[in-house]
Formats: structure tokens, sequence, C-alpha cells
């Protein structure tokens, strides 16, 4: 059986049996593979990274989007830098009040992979009419809007390459611009036990531009374990909504269909071990 292996650092590796690869092809910007896995179902890669699958993108994505999503009274637009496998727009999706998810995806070759094999994580939301897809670079989209967003969910690769400018600074600063005083950003920073430098630096650059900076921790398998997010905003604290008024807003939004997050977990992913306190700048 093939074998998936993904470096996390120059000694530390993720390794998933496969059964086949499904399909694999390049783009302008990266190499995309598909792989039918015993264990996660059907998953893909870019340029060799792990980046969701059928059986488990629940963990990640649950995560990015319901956490910024309840902590906001009442969103109704949202943007989605990255994210062309439609797992976040779904999520967003389920919340009532939504009536606009532009997504900003810069391969469009990842969107047309998803149509092809993905539709257990995007469910339709591709095709949602309440969706606007953008096939193009996040951080000139991000530079030259006007527009005003409640939510802004950064559904990307780690910060390298192409994606890599949008972790700056000066990125996150147009962010909160796009966002205002009552805004939330939500992305992945990394792992903090193979990655504890890129998470010390990237939540320093959040906390130049946003208020409030909370990290959070989840587990996602595919990933290699225990996984930083953060959520941003000038006004809105995650940490202070309290686990009943989470799952009161979850039955006024009629969401029931997760698997992870709950009003329980909103707060168990805030709670920070001790070395990751230590990481905190």
């Amino acid at each position: 059986m093939p074998q998936l292996i993904e470096w996390l650092t120059p000694d530390t590796a993720t390794l998933i049996q496969a059964d086949a690869c499904l399909e694999q092809f390049q783009t302008k910007y990266q190499s995309v593979e598909v792989w039918q896995t015993p264990r996660f179902g059907k998953l893909f890669r870019l340029d060799g990274a792990i980046m969701t699958s059928e059986a488990d993108e629940w963990f990640y994505h649950e995560n990015l989007a319901h956490l910024p999503a309840i902590t906001h009274p009442e969103p109704t637009r949202a943007l989605i830098l990255g994210g062309g496998d439609g797992g976040s727009a779904r999520q967003l999706l389920l919340h009532p009040g939504i009536t606009e998810v532009v997504i900003c995806e810069l391969d469009e070759g990842v969107v047309q992979m998803a149509r092809r094999h993905l539709q257990s994580v995007h469910q339709g939301a591709l095709d949602d009419p309440r969706v606007t897809l953008h096939i193009g670079d996040g951080l000139e989209y991000v530079q030259h809007s006007q527009r005003q967003f409640d939510l802004l969910i950064l559904d990307l690769t780690d910060p390298a390459g192409h994606a890599e400018a949008l972790y700056s600074a000066p990125f996150f600063a147009d962010c909160a611009r796009l966002l205002g005083e009552k805004g939330l950003l939500s992305l992945h920073i990394g792992s903090p036990q193979y990655h504890p430098e890129q998470v010390t630096r990237l939540l320093g650059r959040l906390g130049q531009h946003f208020a409030i900076v909370r990290p959070y921790l989840v587990p996602i398998a595919i990933y290699g374990g225990l996984w930083a997010m953060a959520c941003a905003s000038q006004q809105s604290d995650p940490l202070a909504l309290e686990p009943a008024e989470v799952e009161q807003r979850l039955r006024a939004r009629q969401i029931k269909t997760l698997n992870y997050y709950n009003g329980a977990t909103h707060q168990g992913v805030l709670a920070l071990p001790n070395f990751v306190q230590r990481l905190l700048p």
C-alpha cells in the first residue's frame, strides 16, 4: 500500500496508509493529489502537504468557522480566503443570518478537484446561491476591497510560498480594516509542539492590529496532533462567551448537525496548557 509521509520537522513525520491515488495534476501554482485511504476516506494534498480528508474534516472546519461565527451575535457577511474545498463555507452557511459568503481561492484547480471528489466536505456549498466564488489572490482582494465583513476566515495552507504574505503584519492590518470594530477573524497558526516559534510570531503580529487575540487548540490527526488556531477582533471576546450562551445561540440558529463544536468545547479549546501559555507574546 502507498504511504503518505509529511514531515512536520526534520525528525518527525505523519504517515498515512493509502489505497490508491485517484487523481494527481499540476496547476499554475501547486501540485494537487487526491488519495483514497482506509482510515480517512478521500484525502487531498497540495505540494505534498495534507489539507483535509472526508472522515475528519470537521475537527478543522467546525472549529475554524463556528467559534468566531457564534461569538458574533448576528453575522451576515463572511469572507473566506482559500477554502476551495468548500468545507468552511458549508459550516458558515449553517448560520441562517448569513446572507453572503465570498470565497476567494487562488487556485481554480482546487475548486474543480473538490467538485469531483469532495462532495461530502462541501455538501453543495460551492453552488449555494449565497456563495460568490472569486478566483484570485486573497492578498490583493483584501488590499483593494472596500467592503465590510462580519467574519473573515483564513482557510489557508501553511505560511510559506504563495500563502506566506497572508500571515504578515501588513496583511493583518488590511484584515482589521475590512472587519471594523465588530468583525472577527479566524485562522490556523500551526502546531505549538512542532512550530512553537511560528505560533508566537503569528500571535504577536495579530496583536499589533487586533485588541483581542485568543489562541485555541484543536486535535487534528492528519496534521500530526495538537493544532493551534486563533480568533481575533477589536471588541468580541470568545473567551467571554459562557457554554450556556453558546448552546442558546446554536439552538436559536437551529444548528444541530455538528460533530465537534458545542458550548463545552467552545470554552475547552480556549483553555491553554502551561506550555502554550509560555508561547504567548
